[in-house]
């Protein structure tokens, strides 16, 4: 239930109050002239009328209140007529009603009020002291809506900064949403690319053995190896996902020591894996985009050079730098961007989200990959 609607100033519980005052103040009015209960019933129809439109239609309302007030405040000087009270509730009203023309109709209506009580004094020869008095009461109505009209003001301005921070926020949540869609997608391609690219080396080999050796023991063995690399894929997948979601990631040389070791055992030749510098705690998003990376890396040494040595090297310093060669390439590629054959151009985007850079080329008689993020 909305308690301003009904016991607010413009709620018509309130209006109702005020209107049964102003009649029963009115009602014990006793003006020396007859005219002037003329005025006053036309000043309290139109405050009637005014009070009742004011949340329907505020044009109509606005003239009703300021003639009811103005009016009234002409007759003020009569002795016996009680007629101020039609001067402050009409101008109260006019203070609270909302309208969009700000300060200016109580100002308006205070000003024309304030003339009128002055002709009225001097019509009926009424004291300084008793003007004044009624110039402190409209004047201290006119400050209360004018400090009421700042205060809508300034609520609205909050209402509407909380509007756009809520928005904000939304969008920034958005945003936030599509970045880890957007890393575990990458992820999970980095996974699959290298579980894919290993299990594409074993069914060639077993394709291989069964062509030209006609040897089906090996080629059954290389089978159960595929087998085991694609149950294996599905794991790391899932375990990528848990730790992009969790914000979790292993320890860096132990999960690159376990992917040097896989790839031993999946490509049969030796990879040497050596760690320099002081071992520090590393950003998770840091040390998936690490992994990916040497992860790719291992996936093109054994597609194009396979059984070829490898060396893997991860060195703390002022930035953390994994170096992978392949020592003794027998079949390079072509000088040229990363990417030409490689698959590392992602690897060199997903870098660059954690403030990194990957770098490929030919290296003597290898090819070499040197992934670095600074003040890591």
């Amino acid at each position: 239930m909305n308690t301003r609607a009904i016991f607010g100033e413009t709620g018509w519980l309130g209006r109702a109050m005020t209107s049964a005052v102003s009649i029963g103040v009115l009602a014990t009015a006793r003006p020396e002239q007859r005219w002037v209960w003329v005025v006053l019933g036309a000043g309290l129809v139109a405050f009637l009328a005014g009070t009742f439109l004011m949340n329907w239609r505020p044009y109509w309302a606005l003239g009703f209140l300021a003639y009811a007030s103005i009016s009234s405040a002409f007759v003020t000087g009569v002795s016996g007529s009680n007629a101020l009270v039609l001067v402050l509730v009409p101008l109260t009203d006019v203070a609270v009603m909302a309208h969009p023309w700000r300060n200016r109709p109580i100002i308006a209506v205070g000003l024309g009020c304030a003339g009128a009580v002055a002709v009225s004094a001097w019509w009926w020869d009424r004291s300084t002291s008793w003007y004044l008095t009624q110039l402190m009461w409209i004047a201290i109505l006119v400050a209360f809506g004018l400090n009421r009209r700042q205060y809508e003001v300034q609520a609205r301005q909050t209402a509407q900064l909380l509007e756009q921070t809520q928005l904000a926020q939304q969008e920034h949540a958005r945003a936030a949403a599509l970045d880890e869609r957007g890393r575990i997608a990458r992820d999970l391609h980095d996974v699959l690319a290298h579980s894919l690219g290993a299990l594409t080396v074993q069914l060639e080999l077993a394709e291989a053995l069964l062509a030209d050796r006609n040897d089906t023991a090996g080629a059954l063995h290389r089978v159960r190896r595929s087998r085991r690399l694609a149950v294996q894929g599905l794991v790391e997948a899932r375990s990528a996902v848990a730790a992009l979601r969790s914000d979790e990631a292993p320890a860096l040389p132990e999960a690159l020591a376990a992917l040097a070791e896989q790839h031993e055992k999946d490509h049969q030749t030796g990879v040497a894996m050596t760690t320099s510098g002081t071992p520090r705690p590393i950003a998770s998003g840091i040390t998936v985009a690490l992994l990916g990376a040497a992860r790719e890396a291992l996936t093109n040494a054994g597609k194009h050079a396979p059984a070829q040595p490898i060396d893997v090297q991860l060195s703390y310093g002022g930035s953390l730098q994994l170096t992978i060669r392949n020592l003794m390439a027998e079949s390079k590629p072509s000088a040229g961007p990363i990417g030409y054959g490689f698959g590392l151009a992602g690897m060199q985007e997903r870098l660059a989200l954690v403030g990194g850079s990957l770098e490929a080329g030919p290296d003597g008689n290898g090819w070499l990959v040197v992934a670095e993020v600074a003040d890591a």
